[in-house]
């Protein structure tokens, strides 16, 4: 059996030799930007890649019309990696999902390129919709991730991250209904919408004097009336939740239902209180094979950010975090700007397409591929993966238990990366 050493180099050199073709990819990904659940060019793109390389392509995969599947390898431990192409809204990849997108391809395609020497199975996975809606849970659901044991990805920053450090987030939007009068000659007459979006607003804000240093709560007012002499017949609102783990999540939405609800009672309006289908949970990394990453992005010439170094209360949310709890898994960050620009900022999308963009799909692509060879190679490491993840096992299917909510709307999902 050909050693791991050969097999990466192999890895590293088939990625070299399509260095040009995966940032022309990224680079066109980057030019069109797609907004969650709409990445129809950027899956198409991406797609018809992996179906150029040879392999069976599943377009709409796991019940999403923008994902995509291929699998390939017939021995040995599975291996999923994955890809992420949805963008921002006005700000286009000022996430850099298009780096996401062409590491992920990168590396499957290099693995798929040592054919019988692969030691393992690759299941090759697009996953849409992490900006907005959950999207790997929704494929969850659909058993996208069954089976596997191990799942990877890397994501663009302003450094190089052993992982992302991360919460769980539910967003939530809430409708009042009243009634509408003349505000000067029938107030009495009225009810007033966006009083009750007020007294749930200032409920929220009472709220948060009382909760963990965890936690977090933060919303806007979309609507608020349409002139000032009308009493507002609707008001509405979107709200984000954030917890540092599903039960404490839960428990934090049942507080700020009842803040919404309280807003009702007092103006006598309805309430419309609309939850999203997937809660984001908090990344567990399964660090035995975020330290090997780690040493292979080293390898690079890469030089990782000490994660207590940290400012402390940096943490966003992915989906990945659901995909964490279900299968042992990484989330390292690539740097792909300087320090000083970060995620969700227009500064952001222009170095995602420019060198230091470029160089992170490369050197990304390379430190997925040699881990996931790692991995498939190193029984240690995969029982060390196999018994940490075991470790909080319990905790973790409740996790997942919480973290769908079939009632909940598709159009909302939490906030992607931030």
């Amino acid at each position: 059996m050909t050693d791991a050493a050969t097999l990466k180099r192999q890895a590293c050199d088939a990625i070299d030799a399509m260095s040009d073709e995966l940032i022309s990819i990224s680079h066109e990904i980057h030019a069109n930007p797609e907004l969650a659940f709409r990445e129809h060019k950027a899956a198409a793109l991406l797609s018809g890649r992996v179906e150029k390389e040879g392999l069976s392509v599943t377009r709409e995969a796991f019940g999403l019309e923008t994902a995509y599947a291929t699998e390939f390898g017939d021995k040995g431990p599975t291996v999923g990696i994955l890809s992420e192409y949805d963008a921002l809204p006005g700000i286009g990849h000022s996430c850099g999902h298009n780096i996401i997108a062409t590491t992920g391809l990168g590396a499957s395609l290099a693995l798929a390129k040592l054919n019988g020497a692969l030691p393992g199975r690759v299941r090759y996975l697009g996953t849409p919709a992490e900006e907005q809606g959950g999207g790997k849970e929704l494929m969850a659901q659909e058993g996208a991730f069954d089976g596997l044991d191990a799942a990877m990805m890397v994501h663009p920053a302003g450094v190089d991250l052993a992982t992302m450090p991360c919460i769980c987030v539910s967003e939530v939007e809430v409708i009042y209904t009243g009634k509408s009068a003349h505000a000067s000659a029938m107030p009495h007459a009225g009810l007033n919408a966006l009083d009750a979006l007020v007294t749930a607003y200032q409920s929220i804000a009472q709220l948060r004097q009382h909760i963990k240093p965890t936690e977090r709560i933060h919303g806007i007012i979309n609507e608020g009336g349409v002139a000032p002499n009308i009493v507002p017949d609707r008001a509405s609102g979107v709200f984000y939740v954030r917890a540092a783990e599903a039960i404490s999540l839960a428990a934090l939405k049942a507080r700020v239902q009842a803040c919404f609800e309280a807003g009702a009672l007092a103006t006598g309006c309805t309430a419309d209180i609309r939850w999203a289908k997937a809660d984001y949970l908090d990344m567990k990394t399964s660090w035995p094979i975020a330290a090997a990453y780690e040493a292979n992005a080293r390898s690079l010439g890469r030089d990782f950010f000490p994660l207590d170094k940290m400012p402390s209360g940096s943490a966003g949310s992915t989906d990945m975090g659901n995909v964490s709890h279900r299968v042992p898994s990484i989330h390292p960050m690539i740097a792909s700007a300087p320090p000083s620009v970060v995620i969700h900022n227009p500064e952001f999308a222009r170095w995602a397409g420019g060198e230091m963009g470029d160089k992170a799909c490369i050197d990304g692509a390379k430190s997925l591929a040699m881990t996931a060879i790692d991995f498939m190679m190193d029984p240690a490491m995969q029982e060390a993966a196999k018994v940490t993840f075991a470790e909080t096992a319990e905790n973790s299917a409740r996790s997942v238990g919480a973290a769908y909510n079939p009632e909940g709307s598709i159009a909302l999902g939490g906030c992607g990366c931030c």
